[in-house]
């Protein structure tokens, strides 16, 4: 197998300037998502929300051992040196060298957006590479495991150990004697149905375990091995799969070894009262099933992931620069790991997006309006498939508004919008915010993808809000926007552009679709509105947070769909002097949101870089995120919102916002068919 791992190592093309505040290991979904919150891969690994999901790994070098992955109490072994860390779109790469011996621990997952199939496959590959690194023949045993706990919510729930055979793979699985399927919803929560997977190639010297955790210890300290599985487990000894790989003498040629987590959720939303299954079930297969299918195709997999990620990288630093290309890599599996994407009952895909560490919610329309340039460049199917359970939702007649909904309910329980005034009233909703959202995705996906069959469908839902933004969206009331942490804000400039370039794309859409007076009425009326905004929103050399308000000032970030749209209602000078005031009030770790704060949304820089005109202004706003990045004291998966002035996280983690950083390149001419089929 080594032969699968040399490309791999050759084809790391990010640099590794970029410090991640943590770092994605196997993530998938909210569910199922581990990561290092350390530079260091010999720390204890968690969930995304904090929460300890262990994987450990130890290996035994002449007889001695030394620790590369994870942390536990009194683990007798010493502790392997990192020489290297590397993150490509799909890939976590490790090095450690110790007592003579060079090791490479590669987290690799198939994450291809534009392939649903194999994305929505919940398993990833954990490689190991071992070679001589003094030239010198070097006994070798390594030993890996992952605690049965990442199939709970809480340590004091019962799990159940077992093992099965796939083909040509030893299986261990874990999961709650409960098995309470979609039986909770919320945020700061971790699955606790379905099961966790432990699969290795049957060969010469692996050997797999299920087993307590004093088997880490054990080993570590002895190298001694059970006979037969341990299965002492329960209450806050949930054990471990654990796989001992003996690799006998290893020299300068690298000997490799892989294994596949998975987790097989069997159900994973409920979306109107029924139950979904992940996409990849929809035709019957079965997690054997699936785990032989990852185990066969992992050489083609890995070949086609070395292409993939050097030519996006490429692509990435050809729009935006070094700094921006390791920015959007560090955000590629975190935005695809906080959404969900399963199979209605006649096979349709919805992609459900999670507020991680926001409120929980599903489905949330101004979460999928920022990372929508993720989906617009790199899978138009998966935008289509955000879009289509919230045109459903509105569709029917329970949704009694003029406007388009917040969400669909609190995650995995899609059944109807919780926020606000949910159902009942207008109160404390977000009628302009989602509605503009709305129709500039409508307008987005046909523009990028040619795709006008959803708009054709919901075109009375479309027409419905563009009617209730010519009313209400010029000058809006006083509103939450998507920013609803900063309050309610009347007359709020950035969301009347929203609602500006709203009405400009439903105009767009309705001549593509053939709707001749809908697109002259309402192409005169975005166009009207421009002038006035012009007017209304001057203030020197810039524009004012809120009409009416002279010497304020805010991000404009909701600009940048007019050139994205190709709508021109806006003149170019409104970005230039727009751009040129923020490199004037940022701060050392980024341009804050407003006047009002000095915290700010790391996904609107990004949107707001993009007005620029040249590349140097644009990575003179990117260089501070980077910045923010490296130096963050806050050590979680990239939070969106945080303070400029100390780098320190403000609120939210993990969130799929992250995906709007993709954005400079839908500047790219012919970014969606240049990835299209990849």
């Amino acid at each position: 197998m080594a032969k699968f791992l040399l490309p791999l190592l050759l084809c790391l093309t990010a640099a590794a300037e970029l410090r991640p505040p943590a770092t994605p290991l196997v993530v998938h979904d909210p569910y199922f998502s581990i990561w290092s919150f350390a530079d260091e891969l010999t720390t204890q690994t968690r969930h995304w929300t904090g929460t300890e999901h262990s994987l450990a790994g130890v290996a035994r070098i002449d007889g001695k051992s030394f620790r590369f992955m994870g942390q536990w109490r009194q683990a007798p072994a010493g502790v392997m040196k990192q020489t290297r860390r590397e993150l490509t779109p799909t890939r976590t790469t490790y090095e450690f060298e110790q007592a003579g011996v060079g090791l490479s621990v590669t987290f690799f997952t198939p994450a291809f957006a534009n392939d649903l199939d194999v994305l929505s496959r919940p398993a990833s590959y954990v490689v190991l590479q071992a070679r001589s690194a003094d030239g010198s023949p070097h006994d070798v045993e390594l030993y890996l495991d992952a605690a049965a706990h990442i199939a709970v919510n809480t340590p004091d729930q019962r799990v159940v150990l077992s093992r099965a055979v796939a083909g040509p793979l030893d299986v261990l699985r874990a999961g709650t004697a409960e098995q309470a399927v979609l039986a909770k919803s919320g945020d700061n929560l971790r699955i606790d149905w379905g099961h966790l997977y432990l699969a290795v190639p049957r060969q010469e010297g692996v050997s797999a375990r299920l087993a307590g955790q004093a088997l880490r210890n054990q080993w570590a300290a002895n190298g001694e091995w059970p006979e037969s599985d341990d299965l002492e487990t329960g209450g806050r000894n949930p054990g471990v799969l654990s796989v001992r790989f003996s690799l006998g003498q290893v020299g300068t040629s690298p000997v490799s070894r892989r294994a596949i987590l998975a987790y097989d959720d069997i159900y994973s939303i409920q979306y109107l009262q029924r139950n979904l299954r992940p996409w990849w079930r929809r035709t019957g297969m079965t997690a054997l099933g699936m785990l032989r299918a990852a185990d066969s195709e992992f050489g083609a997999l890995l070949d086609r992931a070395t292409k993939f990620d050097a030519e996006l990288i490429a692509n990435l630093r050809q729009a935006g620069g070094e700094q921006y290309a390791e920015i959007s890599v560090l955000a590629y599996r975190q935005t695809l790991a906080a959404h969900k994407l399963a199979a209605d009952i006649d096979g349709t895909p919805l992609y459900f997006s999670k507020e991680n560490f926001s409120n929980g919610c599903i489905a949330t329309v101004d979460v999928t309006y920022p990372s929508a340039p993720f989906m617009l460049a790199l899978s138009p199917r998966l935008m289509a498939a955000m879009l289509d359970p919230i045109y459903q939702y509105s569709s029917l007649p329970r949704w009694r508004f003029a406007f388009a909904p917040h969400d669909l309910g609190t995650y995995p329980l899609a059944n109807g919008q919780v926020y606000g005034g949910g159902e009942q009233t207008e109160e404390n909703q977000m009628p302009v915010e989602e509605s503009g959202n709305m129709l500039i995705l409508a307008a987005a996906l046909a523009e990028f993808s040619s795709d006008t069959a959803q708009a054709v469908r919901y075109w009375p839902v479309l027409s419905k809000w563009a009617a209730y933004l010519k009313e209400k969206g010029m000058d809006p009331e006083n509103q939450l926007c998507t920013d609803d942490f900063a309050g309610h804000l009347a007359r709020n400039a950035n969301l009347s552009i929203k609602a500006i370039v709203a009405l400009g794309a439903y105009s767009k859409l309705a001549a593509k679709l053939g709707h001749t007076a809908a697109a002259a009425e309402y192409g005169l009326a975005a166009r009207s509105f421009a002038q006035k905004w012009m007017a209304m929103a001057a203030d020197g050399d810039h524009t004012v947070l809120a009409f009416g308000q002279p010497g304020t000032w805010s991000q404009k970030y909701n600009l940048v769909w007019d050139r994205l749209l190709g709508l021109n209602l806006f003149p170019a000078h409104l970005s230039a002097s727009e751009v040129a005031h923020y490199k004037s009030v940022q701060k050392t770790y980024g341009l804050p949101l407003d006047n009002r704060s000095d915290y700010t949304k790391l996904d609107w820089i990004i949107w707001s870089a993009t007005l620029a005109d040249n590349q140097r202004d644009f990575e003179a706003l990117v260089a501070p995120v980077h910045r923010f990045l490296n130096e963050s004291p806050s050590r979680v998966p990239m939070t969106d919102w945080y303070w400029t002035h100390d780098a320190k996280q403000r609120g939210f983690q993990a969130r799929s916002v992250v995906g709007g950083v993709f954005i400079k390149l839908l500047t790219e001419a012919g970014v969606t068919k240049r990835w299209a089929g990849k």
